[in-house]
């Protein structure tokens, strides 16, 4: 039985690892390349991610500059970026997009604070869910006689020890997002 722990841990270790990923594509105030990761531009007929038709820089804190490799993609970025959620207007300087980040307000912390805690708690219903479909799992061996009650009851005590142990992790990464975006 314990052979499958770590197909449980290792579900439980993506949940984490696509909310890191989540929350790297919200922005804290500074410049972070991984804001544009979800913008699509139309390239030849194709919805091409931004990183893979440009270089993407931090010249300043506060600024990321987007150089597509091909200069006939450029206005196609433009405009790929004005209909994303990034919410920055890029300045177009005939080579490349430059965007500046503005200092977030107070309500814009707030409201992005409030997104980062809805995240976690998303995850933290991923890493539940892990532990239920385990469990019923777990709980259909038991009923075909293929493990002991004691069993199950080991079983369900490891498995919520490394539900708690990933909750933490998951309340550790949005703490550490939120005190990004939090300050000023």
């Amino acid at each position: 039985m314990k052979d499958t722990y770590p197909e449980i841990e290792s579900k439980m270790k993506k949940t984490i690892d696509a909310l890191s990923y989540e929350l790297s594509t919200i922005r804290a105030g500074r410049a972070n390349a991984s804001v544009l990761d979800k913008v699509n531009v139309e390239y030849y007929g194709t919805a091409t991610p931004l990183n893979q038709i440009a270089s993407i820089s931090v010249p300043e804190p506060r600024v990321l500059l987007v150089s597509p490799w091909d200069p006939s993609v450029l206005k196609a970025a433009e405009k790929a970026i004005l209909q994303s959620d990034v919410g920055i207007t890029p300045i177009n300087d005939g080579k490349s997009l430059r965007l500046t980040f503005p200092p977030l307000t107070e309500e814009r912390r707030r409201d992005l604070a409030k997104t980062v805690r809805k995240y976690a708690e998303e995850a933290k219903i991923a890493v539940r869910n892990v532990r239920r479909d385990a469990m019923d799992k777990y709980k259909a061996m038991k009923k075909k006689s293929e493990i002991t009650e004691d069993d199950l009851k080991i079983v369900e005590k490891d498995v919520q020890e490394l539900v708690d142990k990933y909750v933490k992790e998951t309340d550790k990464v949005a703490a550490a997002k939120e005190k990004e975006i939090l300050e000023v």
